[in-house]
């Protein structure tokens, strides 16, 4: 007897997509989603970017954070060091000074 094989092949999911490490952002490029954050007054959004530009962390360790992580008081300070989740390792990061307009709402 003959063994008939289903020879069909599945096509690879990731076949035409980009994958793996994605290039860094040009300034040019995050300047511009800084100023669309800033017009749209998104200001939880753009501390969130500033902080990830600064400290290079990953997303699940950036939206860990907390305000007591990066704040003395009511100042922010000048340096922090968070636990990444991944590697378990600390990092320290400067937290640059970047400062906001204030809109009028109304």
């Amino acid at each position: 007897m003959e063994s008939i094989h289903n020879t069909r092949r599945h096509e690879a999911w990731n076949k035409g997509k980009l994958v793996g490490q994605k290039a860094p952002f040009k300034l040019k490029e995050i300047w511009a989603i800084r100023v669309r954050l800033q017009m749209q007054e998104r200001l939880r959004e753009l501390a969130l970017f500033d902080l990830g530009i600064d400290s290079k962390l990953r997303a699940c360790d950036l939206v860990k954070l907390r305000v007591r992580d990066v704040c003395h008081g009511d100042r922010v300070a000048t340096r922090a060091v968070v636990l990444q989740q991944k590697t378990q390792r600390p990092v320290q990061f400067e937290i640059t000074h970047q400062p906001v307009k204030r809109w009028k709402r109304g």
